[in-house]
């Protein structure tokens, strides 16, 4: 059996400092809920990928724990720091906080972090890493009974390996929405099929990539279970060594999602007044997405727009105030 690796990629600049929302994070809208949504805060993301930077100044206040199945620092399983930079990138998108003077904020800036190291410092790992991490992230539970509400994974490989798939539904089957990216092997043609696992998978959430025009990414992976895309172009983020750095790939739309799934938590299960399936979650997510006018086998449902709902309902509370004394 092969190895699973990251999402291809590409590191576009590195940045030693930032100070921005960045603008994939107000593309999707997610600004424009934060009140609403407080943020994120009370929801747990599973972030499984090659680590993340433990005190990185934007994101050591979110990490609530972590582990690291890989054989990176001697297999040592409390070290689940980023030895490559992807993972803290990622992890960045969902939940960076602005620091008292510097840096970025994340789509769901209060939301926690899991850290789930399953690939090394070179962006591999073995398919049982990946299966042992998905089935860690299931089963945690914090200090305060916290439990995970999405994972989110930015990995993917040409196999349909049947335990991977197994560890995948059984996320599904205990109620937490799996956010994978599509892939970046596209070939700007949507009526041709690529495929990653575990992204192309059913019961995932697969995710596309556009850029700021809303254009979707040449690179893209185009299939029929693509489910909706998010900027994945020249995406400010986090990165090792304190540092913040532009990447591009599917790899950098996937977090946008996983951190908005966090807002749409926050927001739904408060107008439901209780806790929400995973399937109600997906429906939530897909309520808040607009066509951009690319088959669906390329953009699926649509871009993530976090404040849609909100804005029709002021259209609509505008066209039925009356008018004045009739």
């Amino acid at each position: 059996m092969s190895k699973i690796h990251l999402i291809p990629h590409k590191v576009d600049k590195v940045y030693e400092s930032a100070a921005d929302i960045p603008e994939g994070v107000k593309m999707i809208q997610a600004p424009d809920i934060w009140k609403k949504a407080d943020k994120g805060k009370g929801n747990v993301v599973a972030v499984i990928d090659t680590g993340c930077q433990t005190d990185h100044p934007n994101l050591k206040e979110r990490i609530i724990d972590g582990k690291n199945f890989t054989s990176d620092y001697g297999g040592d399983e409390k070290n689940y720091d980023d030895n490559n930079g992807h993972g803290t990138h990622v992890s960045g998108t969902v939940s960076a906080y602005s620091a008292p003077q510097d840096g970025i904020a994340g789509v769901a800036p209060e939301a926690s972090l899991l850290v789930v190291k399953v690939l090394t410092g070179e962006g591999s790992g073995e398919y049982q890493w990946i299966i042992d991490g998905i089935n860690y992230a299931v089963n945690w539970e914090g200090p305060n009974g916290e439990k995970t509400r999405a994972i989110s994974m930015s990995l993917g490989g040409p196999e349909d390996v049947p335990e991977l798939y197994e560890a995948i539904k059984k996320a599904i089957d205990a109620g937490i929405p799996v956010i994978c990216a599509a892939g970046n092997s596209g070939d700007d043609r949507a009526n041709t099929d690529e495929y990653a696992f575990p992204g192309s998978y059913n019961e995932v959430v697969q995710v596309g990539a556009t850029d700021f025009k809303r254009t979707i990414a040449p690179f893209s992976n185009t299939n029929d279970e693509i489910d909706l895309v998010a900027p994945g172009v020249n995406i400010l983020s986090t990165y090792k060594d304190g540092k913040y750095a532009k990447l591009s790939g599917t790899s950098m739309a996937t977090p946008h999602v996983s951190g908005a799934l966090a807002l749409i938590i926050n927001i739904a299960e408060e107008q439901f007044e209780r806790r929400l399936t995973q399937t109600e979650l997906y429906a939530q997510l897909v309520r808040r997405t607009v066509p951009l006018g690319y088959p669906k086998s390329a953009e699926g449902n649509g871009l993530v727009a976090l404040a849609i709902l909100e804005k029709f309902e002021q259209l609509f509370d505008v066209y039925t105030k009356p008018y004045g004394n009739v």
